[in-house]
């Protein structure tokens, strides 16, 4: 059994974790004063989606902090099952926002309103909103490349739509501005069925973790490839995969030749583990050793 991880990939993930919620705090802030101003239902939706940050960059962070804990004796196989009980808890904050504006919006479409003063403001808002969200996912993906963190991975894909998000809203309030104010609605409606959508990715997400869902085709194909190609290597047969937070756990039985001493066939499945870790920031690999003739009966 062997395990591997980076250099310095815990601390690379809680700075990420503290960058994502300083970025949200400082967008709520600012997008607090542009809805003030100009009463716009747009700037409101990406205000609640920029609360939303928060509490899921929140709930990340404390989520990260916890699976990076050691395992304990109470915890053998360590606590990586934080992040898909945080997601599922933050899905359903998320999807009860998404509701509420959605009925705000629906009002609006139903009782349509001006929108207030300070166009420019609203603009201005939403350009430094993107400008500092782009500069937030490149971080994340510098972070990304060093740790291949999910929990990472899902929170730059959140802030990777709110780039979207953003840029519609800028489109919103220039067709407000030029007359067409049933847009600033329609818009915001379009933002909230996004979001619900997007929470129910983050269920999915979680319930496969939970469940220990196989890792993906590619990533299997990847570990078959290894197996097959390592010297000695006669077949296998039962390989089991899942992953629990930043951790990968493979389990397999490896067919090799029966005349091998016990030494030998240790020393190969001993490698073999160190190939099969090095394709994950952080895995935990077990190889059972069985006699070709055994594993063909």
């Amino acid at each position: 059994m062997t395990s591997t991880q980076q250099p310095n990939a815990a601390r690379l993930m809680r700075w990420a974790t503290y960058a994502s919620v300083t970025t949200a705090l400082v967008l709520i802030i600012i997008k607090i004063g542009a809805w003030f101003i100009t009463d716009s239902v747009s700037i409101l939706a990406t205000l609640i989606d920029s609360s939303l940050d928060v509490l899921a960059s929140l709930v990340n962070l404390f989520a990260v902090r916890h699976a990076l804990q050691p395992a304990d004796r109470e915890h053998r196989f360590g606590h990586g099952k934080a992040e898909p009980l945080a997601g599922m808890g933050q899905a359903m904050f998320i999807a009860g926002s998404a509701v509420l504006l959605l009925l705000q919006a629906a009002g609006r479409i139903i009782n349509p309103q001006q929108m207030g003063t300070g166009f420019e403001i609203g603009i201005g808002v939403m350009v430094f909103s993107m400008v500092a969200t782009f500069a937030l996912i490149s971080y994340q993906q510098y972070v990304i490349k060093h740790t291949n963190s999910t929990a990472i991975k899902a929170d730059r894909l959140h802030y990777k739509t709110d780039l979207l998000v953003n840029a519609s809203v800028i489109v919103a309030l220039l067709l407000t501005f030029y007359g067409w104010a049933g847009f600033d609605a329609i818009f915001a409606l379009g933002i909230a069925i996004f979001i619900l959508y997007s929470a129910w990715d983050i269920v999915k997400e979680s319930i496969d973790l939970l469940m220990d869902h196989e890792l993906p085709d590619e990533e299997r194909e990847k570990i078959r490839e290894i197996v097959l190609k390592h010297p000695g290597t006669q077949g296998f047969h039962d390989l089991r995969t899942r992953r629990s937070g930043t951790m990968v756990f493979i389990q397999l039985h490896l067919e090799l030749d029966s005349k091998l001493s016990l030494l030998a066939a240790h020393n190969i499945a001993d490698q073999l583990e160190r190939d099969l870790s090095s394709l994950f920031t952080e895995a935990e690999v077990i190889i059972h050793e069985d006699p070709v003739t055994v594993a063909t009966l």
